[in-house]
């Protein structure tokens, strides 16, 4: 499913999945101000996904929702298509579809790994397969993975969610040292603890509240913020940045270390 609009002058293409609402929402409407054509990548959200697609629209810029499941390589591969009948080929990938569970450690079966690292380290290992060969072949890519502090400190009651936001960072790196010479940077962004539908669970934890007093600068993070640091990535202005993991979290992993 997908539905165009555009409106105005737009730099590049982007795709972002998970897009529909919370920081993949923030990163949309970051691009889209920017001036880049933005498809927003959905997987269940439909009327979420439309509704940011007609906001964006209404500001003057050019967007288009599209499904993604990025289980799946062909759903993958079809959206892409879709993307780029609209806007042409993707220029910009931000990788910020994900999935996230609370429960304790010794409870975890294999499953719930298993599902976890296929969402959010597969996820975008398969959406990036899929957009290298035309950045390549551009000498021109940008990709930003949405990764979380969780994966620099190590998880609690998300074991398995912080081992795959970590292998999230090291993807990254590994991207750059494979690519930055050709054109496609990659770059990670790990945010703390930002106020948003995903994280509400466990703010409401006693660890999550105990977190919340741990921030330095005293509040959440936005999602402007968020947006804001994943436009710059994409801008030319980062264009001598790539394998680096930017820390928004008020000051919180400063001041574990």
């Amino acid at each position: 499913m997908i539905q165009r609009t555009e409106k105005g002058s737009c730099a590049r293409t982007a795709l972002v999945t998970g897009a529909s609402r919370g920081i993949g929402a923030g990163i949309a409407r970051a691009l889209a101000a920017a001036g880049h054509r933005v498809a927003v990548g959905f997987r269940e959200r439909e009327a979420e996904a439309r509704a940011l697609v007609e906001e964006i629209a209404a500001a003057g810029g050019g967007a288009c929702y599209v499904r993604l499941d990025q289980t799946d390589a062909a759903s993958v591969s079809s959206a892409l298509s879709l993307v780029q009948e609209a806007f042409g080929p993707v220029e910009l990938l931000i990788n910020n579809a994900a999935i996230s569970q609370e429960r304790p450690f010794l409870d975890l079966a294999d499953a719930d790994w298993e599902r976890m690292l296929d969402v959010n380290l597969l996820g975008p290992v398969r959406c990036a397969r899929a957009v290298l060969p035309g950045m390549l072949e551009r000498g021109f890519g940008r990709i930003v993975n949405v990764s979380s502090i969780g994966g620099q400190w190590g998880g609690r009651n998300q074991v398995h969610y912080a081992a795959s936001k970590a292998a999230l960072i090291n993807f990254t790196r590994s991207l750059s040292n494979l690519y930055a010479a050709q054109g496609v940077t990659a770059n990670a962004i790990a945010p703390g603890l930002v106020a948003t539908e995903m994280s509400a669970p466990e703010l409401a934890t006693a660890a999550g509240k105990a977190k919340l007093k741990q921030i330095p600068l005293g509040r959440l993070g936005t999602l402007e913020e968020v947006g804001a640091t994943a436009a710059f990535l994409c801008s030319d202005g980062a264009a001598y940045v790539s394998g680096e993991t930017f820390n928004l979290n008020g000051g919180m992993h400063r001041e574990r270390s």
